[in-house]
Order: C-alpha cells, then sequence, then structure tokens
C-alpha cells in the first residue's frame, strides 16, 4: 500500500504533462478563426502558433534554476499557476497582442514543465520501475493532446466564440492540477543535495521503498561526495557524453516532425484531400493512436528497454514518413491514403520517441546538475519545436509535401544510425549507477 503513494504523487506531478498536451495541441483547432479574426497574414499566422513554442523554449531554458533553488515542488506548483492564468487569458483575450502575451505564459508552463515533471519523478521513482513511472508524464501529454483534439471537435460549431471555449476549458485541468500538488511533497535527492535534509529524505525514501531506504541514502551520499566541485558547469569535460545523447536526442524527436503534424493536423489533412469535418475528426483519431501506443510503450519500456523501443520505432517511422512524401509527390490523395499513414506513423512514435525522450533524459544526468541537464534537454527538443512549427507552413506551401515530408525521413535515418551505434541502455539502473557509467570522475 505504501507505494500507492508514489503512484499517487507520481499521477499528479504528471498532470503537469495533461496541461502540457492539452496547451500543444488545443491550438490546432483555433487557428484558423483566430487567423480571420485578427485578419492575420502568412508571418503574422506562423508567429502567433509558435509563440507558446518561444515560450516554451524560454520555459524550458531557465526551467532548471527554480527547481535547484526553490525546489521541484514549489516549482510544480507555480508552473500550475501559469496553466490556469494563460487559460483563461487566452479565452478572454480582447486583441491580437494580449493573446500573445497569454499564450506565451502558457508557453512558460509548457516549458518548465517538461524539465521539472520527469526530474521529479524519476527522483522518486525505485528503478525497476523508473521507466514505467516516468512515462506517465508522456502518457498524460498524449491524453492531453487526445483531449484536446476531441474538445475542439465537439466545440467546433459551436459559434463564433467555439475557440474562446477550445481554449478556456483548460481552466478545469490546471486548477485540479494546482489543488493536488498541495497532497506531493518534495523530492528527497533535492532535499539530501541542495538542503542537506537527510532525516527529511530518508522519511519519504521510506515510503517509495522501505526495503532499500539506507542503501539509497548512502548511494546520494556517495554520489554527492564523488563530485568533488559540486558547482562544476554542465558542460565541463566529465559530462560531455549526458550532454551530447541529450541534445542529439532531443534534436531527433522534433526533426521528426511530430510537433507540425500535431499543431497543423487538420491543415495537412485538407492539403490531402479532405473537408474541414473529416479533418477534425481524422485528427481525433490520431490523438487516439497516440494514446493507444504510449501506453503500450509504458508496459515495455522497463521489460525491453529504452534501446529496443527506439530501434523498433526508428525503422517504422521511416518508412511511413518515406510513404507519405510519395503519396503527396504522386498526389494519391483517393480516400485515406495520407491520414492512414499519419496514424501509423505516430503509432510508431509513440512507441519509440514519445515514450523515451522523457524517461531517458532525466535519467543520464548525475544528481548535482540533473536539473541543469534536463533543462539544457527540454531546451533542445523545444527550440527545435518551435523551429519547425515556425516554418513549416511556408516550407509546405513553397516546397510542397513530398519534400517536407522526405525531409522528414531523411532525419529519421540518421537518428536510426544514432540509437544503433551510440545510445546507451538505462533500464533496471539506479540513477547513481547510471551517473558511474555515463560520467568520467
Amino acid at each position: 500500500m505504501q507505494n500507492s503513494k508514489v503512484v499517487f504523487w507520481s499521477i499528479v506531478v504528471a498532470l503537469g504533462g495533461f496541461l502540457f498536451g492539452f496547451d500543444t495541441a488545443v491550438i490546432s483547432g483555433a487557428e484558423k478563426s483566430i487567423q480571420r479574426l485578427w485578419d492575420l497574414n502568412v508571418f503574422e499566422h506562423g508567429f502567433t502558433i509558435s509563440i507558446a513554442l518561444m515560450g516554451t523554449v524560454v520555459g524550458a531554458l531557465f526551467g532548471g534554476i527554480p527547481s535547484d533553488r526553490l525546489g521541484r515542488r514549489k516549482t510544480l506548483l507555480g508552473i500550475a499557476v501559469l496553466y490556469l492564468i494563460s487559460s483563461v487569458g487566452s479565452a478572454l483575450s480582447p486583441d491580437w497582442p494580449l493573446f500573445l502575451i497569454f499564450r506565451f505564459l502558457g508557453g512558460l508552463g509548457v516549458g518548465a514543465s517538461s524539465v521539472t515533471a520527469p526530474l521529479y519523478i524519476s527522483e522518486i521513482s525505485p528503478a525497476r520501475s523508473r521507466g514505467r513511472m516516468v512515462a506517465l508524464f508522456q502518457f498524460n501529454v498524449v491524453f492531453g493532446i487526445l483531449i484536446a483534439y476531441l474538445s475542439n471537435y465537439l466545440l467546433d460549431g459551436s459559434g463564433e466564440f467555439a475557440w474562446r471555449w477550445m481554449l478556456g476549458v483548460q481552466a478545469l485541468p490546471s486548477l485540479a492540477f494546482l489543488v493536488l500538488l498541495l497532497k506531493v511533497p518534495e523530492s528527497p535527492r533535492w532535499l539530501i543535495l541542495k538542503q542537506g535534509k537527510v532525516d527529511e529524505a530518508r522519511e519519504i525514501l521510506r515510503i517509495i521503498e522501505p526495503a532499500t531506504v539506507e542503501n539509497s541514502v548512502a548511494a546520494i551520499l556517495t554520489a554527492q561526495a564523488l563530485d568533488t566541485d559540486a558547482s562544476e558547469s554542465l558542460f565541463s569535460a566529465k559530462h560531455r557524453r549526458p550532454v551530447l545523447l541529450a541534445i542529439i536526442f532531443a534534436m531527433f524527436n522534433q526533426v521528426s516532425g511530430i510537433n507540425a503534424i500535431i499543431y497543423y493536423t487538420p491543415r495537412i489533412f485538407e492539403m490531402a484531400g479532405l473537408g474541414v469535418g473529416s479533418a477534425l475528426l481524422s485528427t481525433a483519431g490520431l490523438g487516439v493512436v497516440n494514446f493507444a501506443f504510449t501506453l503500450l510503450a509504458m508496459n515495455f519500456i522497463d521489460r525491453f528497454g529504452r534501446r529496443t523501443l527506439m530501434l523498433i520505432g526508428s525503422v517504422g517511422i521511416v518508412v511511413t514518413l518515406a510513404l507519405v512524401a510519395q503519396a503527396f509527390y504522386e498526389m494519391q490523395f483517393s480516400g485515406y491514403t495520407v491520414p492512414a499513414l499519419l496514424l501509423v506513423y505516430i503509432a510508431f512514435f509513440a512507441f519509440s520517441q514519445g515514450a523515451v525522450i522523457w524517461v531517458f533524459i532525466s535519467e543520464i544526468f548525475p544528481n548535482s546538475v540533473r536539473a541543469q541537464g534536463q533543462a539544457l534537454g527540454s531546451f533542445t527538443h523545444w527550440l527545435m519545436a518551435a523551429v519547425i512549427a515556425f516554418t513549416f507552413p511556408y516550407f509546405a506551401e513553397q516546397l510542397g509535401g513530398g519534400h517536407t515530408f522526405l525531409f522528414f525521413c531523411a532525419m529519421m535515418v540518421l537518428q536510426l544510425l544514432f540509437v544503433w551505434k551510440y545510445m546507451p541502455e538505462t533500464k533496471g539502473t539506479s540513477l547513481e549507477q547510471i551517473e558511474k557509467t555515463l560520467v568520467v570522475h
């Protein structure tokens, strides 16, 4: 029964992922109404869609600072407040500049939560189930995306203010996240490493795994002792391998085209010949597949490992993106060819990159710089996401779907080589043991 508390804490913190996913995807249903309402040109429209991602980049870049200084728990509470303000403000915005400000604030919340939530869950989870527990965050991300798509579909056609309702309903889960966080304790590793509160941390570790509490405390203190210079930079030579792994992994996540597809799904489906209603419904179907295969990956990530999932997923992504590019080159838009291929693409992505990224990045950095390392990986991920989201409408219009999806395919061939040659396996290993393997002391 004690471990049920760990599950509860993880689920609550993973609600930050639900809001992350909802905020990311909800704009797809509102973007055309917003463009018409404020008569935005192509540049202004791209800027409006990507402003939240710009906030996310900033939130990810600086999210490690409050996590280290104030603690994981207080940072998560601040994130919940940002989500709440953003959802209400975006829905009620009377003009375009104010709308941009509130969407930017929501982006700050997304970026900071992508640093702090996986970080917290990785630090409270037993090694044998850490992959599944951290993957709860990604599971909630895709659940949020699914609910956003379904919400958009149900609210579409409900009047001229439909887009405001689409954005405003996020206030309800934001408030729930804020209230439930009050029942979550601080990370025991943060208490030891940043506050020196060993006894308080020991009590939390006793709830997490009573049989290994003293071993866990000793391992954390030993790892701290080995870190002879606690103020040493994340970019020092000893951290070179985890830094490179995080940057490369996060970059590949976005050059797969995933966020372009999530943000512009209805537009892509209309490019492929579907009507508006069918495009919105197919978008919801894409969310269901994303959800189902993330759930599947959660059940395999600790059994088969992070690397195996990445190898399987990379091959599937390469094949499906190649077929999508071919469909656009040959204008094969009869029936549901492109939507069907993108559903398969999402399945492979959710089973691999989607489920693995936040788990892997939260594991590979040593305790002393984990928040900074998580922030670096998250920053890289969101910087690339902003670039892709900002440029996708332009390149899709100028180059066409064929060239655009062929580029994503080529990037995934490189990812396959990276996983095969360089990616280490981290399943079933304590954070301190991973540190010994990847960091040069």
